[in-house]
């Protein structure tokens, strides 16, 4: 066949008969890597392989980049689509899966890091040396990774009646954020860590009547509280191309490596940022081409000696990450002791 026919005319006789043919099948048409497939297997001559088959598909129905349907002629426009071709040719139910796509925040030149504050059990000497930090490299814009707030007295652990309650942490919270906007007038994003979503356990568990009232939705509590983005349901937060995940994310199986950045690269085979060990670690490793990979983990911002675990490995920590250009940065991970960067 592909003797007497250019490629693009190939595409349009097999569009044109396999749509015809298979219409009981595929009333929206044939998926195209399906209809690629048999175009190459009898033109294996023409087509070098099923994906250059494939292209020639996606050129007669315009969807081969930007200029592809305006060079079309006229005459040959039949199979031109502006939709996709179905994507469930069998009619299957439909689906309640969710996607999930990463936040990904606007380009800044530099982003300050404050992980694991947990508010009100903050250690203000920590806190105050990663202010200080920040100022020092004047941040364009905030990123709260997770767990800001501690919300002890919802917590499905045992609690001691002497701790804050919520209505408390919430005034603790919005003074602090007044602070920190007053401070640094910048844009501030705050993603929600493993206690935050401690309210809406405690709500689906003690007043599941109201899940779903907008009132009590803890994203507009928070947004009454404090100008910030809220970034929630565990999603994956980039900055110029670095992920930043709170930790919890992966779930909390047995897993005991070298350290949390060496974790975290097991875990996600990629560049990383994570916190919620309250650890300050850093693990690099190249690929099998040589790219390096670096994931990192940042320190906290709470007391390190809390009542239910006060010996640990903890420390305090901040990072900034520099962004010179679009996917090229850098990540200053910095270790806090005593009040002083380290």
């Amino acid at each position: 066949m592909g003797a007497n026919l250019g490629k693009a005319d190939i595409a349009r006789k097999y569009r044109k008969e396999y749509d015809i043919k298979w219409k009981k099948e595929f009333p929206d048409g044939v998926p195209t890597l399906k209809l690629a497939r048999i175009m190459y297997q009898e033109n294996n001559l023409v087509f070098k392989d099923v994906e250059e088959a494939r292209q020639r598909l996606r050129y007669i129905e315009g969807k081969a980049g930007k200029r592809n349907k305006s060079v079309i002629a006229k005459d040959k426009r039949e199979f031109v689509k502006d939709e996709e071709r179905s994507r469930n040719p069998y009619d299957l139910p439909e689906s309640d899966a969710e996607d999930f796509k990463p936040f990904v925040l606007p380009f800044y030149e530099r982003v300050l890091i404050l992980n694991d504050i947990h508010l009100p059990y903050q250690d203000n000497n920590a806190l105050t040396a990663a202010m200080d930090y920040g100022k020092k490299n004047k941040p364009n814009a905030i990123f709260l990774n997770g767990d800001v707030l501690d919300f002890h007295q919802l917590s499905f652990f045992e609690k001691d009646p002497k701790k804050k309650h919520f209505a408390n942490e919430l005034e603790v919270f919005k003074r602090f954020m007044s602070i920190l906007s007053d401070t640094f007038k910048v844009p501030i994003y705050f993603k929600f860590g493993n206690h935050e979503e401690r309210y809406d356990r405690f709500l689906k568990q003690k007043a599941k009547e109201l899940v779903g009232v907008e009132e009590f939705e803890l994203e507009n509590i928070i947004q009454k509280r404090a100008d910030c983005t809220v970034i929630r349901d565990k999603r994956i937060v980039t900055i110029n191309g670095l992920p930043y995940v709170h930790g919890h994310e992966f779930g909390r199986g047995v897993f005991s490596p070298v350290n949390a950045a060496r974790g975290l690269f097991l875990q996600a085979k990629h560049s990383a940022v994570k916190g919620d060990c309250h650890t300050t670690s850093e693990h690099t490793e190249p690929n099998i081409f040589g790219k390096i990979m670096t994931t990192y983990s940042v320190g906290a911002l709470c007391g390190l000696t809390p009542q239910w675990l006060p010996l640990n490995k903890w420390n305090h920590g901040v990072a900034m990450q520099f962004n010179e250009k679009k996917d090229f940065y850098s990540l200053d991970n910095r270790r806090i002791y005593k009040g002083k960067i380290l």
